[in-house]
């Protein structure tokens, strides 16, 4: 097992205070990679064709590929696989990156959501604390821009996994949903989100199959443009709407 850190510009010192600390207790080879300069080149590639654009998700993107390719340049050389890190909640909404984050030949915890991961890393920690609390404690964040927090993209992690078991574990309605007591704007967000990512969750890697029904075989939904069904009409006018609005 082998553990690969890369850093850039947004990385807080913590996070590689606490990667260095976990991979000691774990017993793992680590290595630290910056992709700093990577990343300034491709924006420099960039430069002309961006000119007059704002920095937003491209950018971020741009990262997480970064690292996607020199995590498969190593898979190649060694012969390693690279396991993906992305959990079930991530990929419901489409909260990833395509070749970035996702690049990788196994998805070790798809079908675990966030809420969930978080407690199986504390159950863990009871057996022994391998986990640094403060990677408990800390609000997640891709760190792909300053001050970044997952919750400034996504609802809070309860509500979401809650609506994700209800709506794609359980096969409830929205209506059941909302009756059940959860509000119905961020009801209809995430099962919009949902939807509308698809596409992406087709081009995962495989994974372990942990509740009854995982995305996959288990769940398929179409991806033709403009498809919808009749309880939620897709407005492609709507910005709250759209893929960059709400993934990575």
């Amino acid at each position: 097992m082998r553990a690969i850190m890369m850093p850039s510009q947004f990385t807080a010192e913590i996070s590689l205070t606490d990667a260095r600390d976990m991979a000691q207790r774990l017993g793992v080879r680590y290595d630290e990679i910056p992709i700093t300069r990577a990343f300034d080149a491709f924006v420099a590639a960039l430069a002309q064709q961006f000119e007059g654009r704002p920095w937003d998700t491209t950018e971020e993107n741009i990262q997480a590929r970064a690292r996607g390719t020199l995590l498969m340049a190593l898979s190649n050389k060694t012969g390693s696989i690279v396991l993906t890190t992305g959990n079930k909640s991530e990929m419901a909404v489409g909260y990833c990156t395509l070749y970035g984050d996702m690049a990788g030949g196994f998805a070790v915890i798809k079908d675990i959501t966030k809420t969930l991961v978080y407690r199986l890393a504390r159950y863990r920690n009871g057996i022994a604390a391998v986990i640094p609390q403060r990677i408990l404690e800390r609000a997640p964040s891709a760190e792909l821009r300053a001050n970044q927090t997952d919750q400034d993209s996504l609802p809070p992690y309860d509500l979401l996994d809650a609506v994700i078991e209800r709506y794609m574990e359980q096969d409830a309605s929205l209506e059941q949903i909302v009756a059940a007591g959860y509000p119905e704007p961020e009801v209809r967000r995430i099962v919009r989100m949902i939807r509308l990512s698809e596409y992406k969750r087709r081009q995962a890697p495989v994974g372990i199959r942990v509740t009854h029904r995982a995305f996959g075989r288990d769940w398929r939904y179409p991806i033709t443009n403009r498809f919808h069904d009749d309880e939620i009409s897709f407005d492609r006018g709507d910005p709250s709407l759209s893929k960059d609005a709400v993934v990575r």
